[in-house]
């Protein structure tokens, strides 16, 4: 039977309580950035399905956000690594709101994301407003991991930002379609594929910018390599789940050319995207 120790089931309380503490912080500031907008309302009284699916997409960013800080806490719990935990994780929570805010003005510029979400009540950008939070999560995670300087945290979360507003670009272009107007148009299925291709870059990004190099220069190359090969894996991956996962179907025609989008097929294609991802993690 294993021993406890009951110091190190005190320190685990204590960053349990921390990580609630961050929890109400991110909820907080999630409104200081949406002044307007009344949640609960949206929630209970709009029943409105496509704000629960991105509300419950910060939350899942919220708690990787929170997971970095606490990943690099010590065993013994000192006064110090309790207050840096709260001082990295409330800027990690500032980060993952400033990336929603850079995402709407860049990566869905083409329409109003709030518009969409709160009046339309539009599940497809529910979706991917969801994965940009879930995206943004997971690179804070990694960029935590590897970074050993406040400062490299900030760059790596810069540069992986970059990156996946220009694989948001590469994505559209291998599409046959137009996302943002399927979108526009409450193409759920749409949605999902699109999320899953983001969440899958980020699992990559996240992975790349997790060690520790011996400098920026080596970490910016092999987040770049590994970038490039999960661009290359795009088309790929959409090719195989057309022809051969769909096989006697055509994935196009599923998800924008029925009066039905077949949401079940978008859903496959996310998965393939993010299976993929995974798969090139585990082989590098």
């Amino acid at each position: 039977m294993k021993h406890i120790d009951f110091n190190e089931l005190l320190n685990s309380a204590i960053y349990f309580g921390a990580s609630l503490v961050l929890i109400f912080l991110g909820r907080v500031v999630y409104k200081l950035f949406h002044p307007k907008l009344n949640t609960r309302a949206e929630l209970l009284e709009k029943d409105n399905f496509a704000f629960s699916i991105s509300y419950v997409g910060y939350f899942i960013g919220l708690i990787l956000a929170i997971g970095s800080a606490l990943l690099g806490g010590e065993n013994d719990l000192l006064e110090d690594n309790l207050l840096a935990i709260l001082v990295y994780g409330i800027g990690a929570i500032f980060l993952l709101n400033l990336s929603q805010i850079i995402n709407e003005f860049i990566v869905f510029n083409k329409f109003k994301v709030k518009k969409e979400i709160l009046e339309d009540q539009n599940a497809g950008t529910g979706i991917i407003e969801a994965a940009s939070y879930i995206a943004t999560g997971l690179i804070i995670m990694g960029a935590s991991k590897g970074a050993e300087e406040n400062l490299m945290v900030l760059a790596y979360w810069g540069i992986a930002q970059i990156a996946l507003i220009f694989s948001s670009f590469v994505y559209n272009l291998i599409t046959p379609y137009d996302i943002h107007t399927e979108i526009e148009k409450d193409n759920v299925a749409v949605g999902l594929g699109y999320a899953g291709s983001f969440v899958a870059i980020s699992i990559v990004l996240s992975y790349a910018i997790s060690f520790s190099y011996d400098s920026f220069l080596e970490a910016i190359v092999t987040a770049g390599i590994l970038f490039i090969i999960a661009l290359i894996a795009l088309p790929i991956t959409r090719l195989i789940t057309d022809k051969l996962i769909l096989a006697g179907y055509d994935l196009k025609t599923e998800l924008v050319e029925q009066t039905k989008p077949n949401v079940g097929c978008g859903l496959i294609e996310a998965m393939a995207y993010i299976s993929t991802a995974l798969l090139i993690t585990w082989c590098f």
